[in-house]
């Protein structure tokens, strides 16, 4: 698909932005990751990665980034015996997870109107 649309696109002003935003249309089907708390889960076929073929798994990324993934950082440690337990009740992490995943889906959203509305103007101006 990438080669496709490089050979597609050819080399004007404007040819990057086409795909750029046509690749993360076709993308944008992907089932979207959600944050959870295992503990109030009881299907654990949730904790399992397809693609990666997985039965458990957890993904986070720089503590910097999101509030889920200072839970995330802070829960591994504590697991690992590298600090406390953290002083939050499991149903607590659930909704704090369930915040993180309604405003992760609000700004997807506003991300696939503005990819929609460039290319509107792209196809308006074509």
């Amino acid at each position: 698909l990438q080669k496709s649309l490089n050979e597609i696109f050819g080399a004007d002003k404007y040819s990057r932005a086409r795909k750029e935003v046509l690749t993360y249309m076709c993308s944008r089907p992907m089932q979207m990751a959600l944050y959870f708390c295992t503990g109030v889960v009881e299907d654990e076929t949730l904790f399992r990665h397809y693609a990666l073929n997985v039965p458990f798994y957890t993904h986070f990324t720089s503590p910097i980034r999101r509030y889920a993934d200072i839970i995330v950082h802070r829960l591994l440690s504590a697991s690992l015996g590298a600090s406390p337990p953290i002083k939050m009740e499991k149903e607590d992490i659930q909704r704090q997870a369930e915040h993180c995943n309604d405003r992760k889906m609000a700004s997807k959203r506003v991300q696939e109107l503005s990819g929609d509305l460039f290319f509107s103007i792209f196809v308006r101006v074509r």
